[in-house]
């Protein structure tokens, strides 16, 4: 198994975590909804030095590449490649949704709902993906209004078992899966986790193979655009 460093800073948490012999060796989790800049890099340092860890040892770094807020996906893939290029390790990606559905599927192995991952937008609506019991995406990522949430589920999700529910809008989705008929569980997994990204990432690392370099997951246009005429004062 990889040594394999992690971090996430794409919704309004922020983690790192490092993952060596098959375990998670150490890592740090906050809720925060501003500061991420300044809280991340001292996170790795802790998680390094917690695990006795150089740079040199690692073999992989991972990140989360959304759907998310745009400048939390920014700061992380952007940490994430500068890490990447100072150890010479390869740049792993992978989704925030995928991340909360991991987490989901290991707490309750047993269970046989679907998993439905949903983030807030913060423009009244939501980043909605559904997993099946297990983990894995039986639908792409979408950006849904709740009108449209009970279509997008019930087409997806199989088995009559109540629909696993993670993220951070967990009341809003069983409100609008339950005014359909459709049952909801709601589970503890608010944010994605470092510790879980490190985890994911290892399983998939394949040494002598390079991943693909992690580009963002924008499902929709940031809320700031370049002006027009390139941000000059007109006279």
């Amino acid at each position: 198994m990889p040594t394999a460093l992690a971090i996430d800073t794409a919704t309004a948490a922020c983690s790192a975590a490092l993952w060596r012999s098959g375990a998670v060796a150490a890592g740090r989790f906050e809720i925060m909804h501003r500061g991420h800049a300044e809280n991340l890099m001292p996170m790795v340092d802790a998680v390094m030095t917690e695990a006795g860890a150089a740079p040199d040892t690692l073999d992989l770094i991972a990140v989360t590449v959304g759907p998310g807020a745009f400048t939390g996906l920014r700061l992380g893939l952007a940490a994430a490649r500068g890490l990447a290029l100072a150890t010479g390790a390869p740049c792993m990606g992978l989704t925030t949704t995928e991340t909360l559905a991991a987490a989901v599927a290991e707490a309750s192995v047993a269970a046989t709902g679907a998993i439905v991952a949903a983030l807030d937008t913060k423009r009244g609506d939501y980043y909605v993906q559904v997993f099946d019991a297990a983990g894995k995406a039986v639908s792409e990522p979408a950006v849904l209004a709740a009108a449209d949430l009970a279509g997008f589920v019930a087409g997806h999700a199989e088995g009559r078992a109540p629909a696993r529910l993670a993220g951070d809008v967990q009341d809003a989705v069983a409100a609008a899966l339950g005014a359909a008929g459709l049952e909801t569980a709601a589970t503890p997994v608010i944010f994605p986790d470092a510790k879980v990204v490190a985890a994911l990432a290892a399983g998939r690392f394949r040494p002598g193979e390079k991943p693909a370099p992690p580009a963002p997951l924008y499902l929709r246009r940031p809320d700031a655009t370049p002006a027009v005429d390139g941000g000059r004062i007109r006279g």
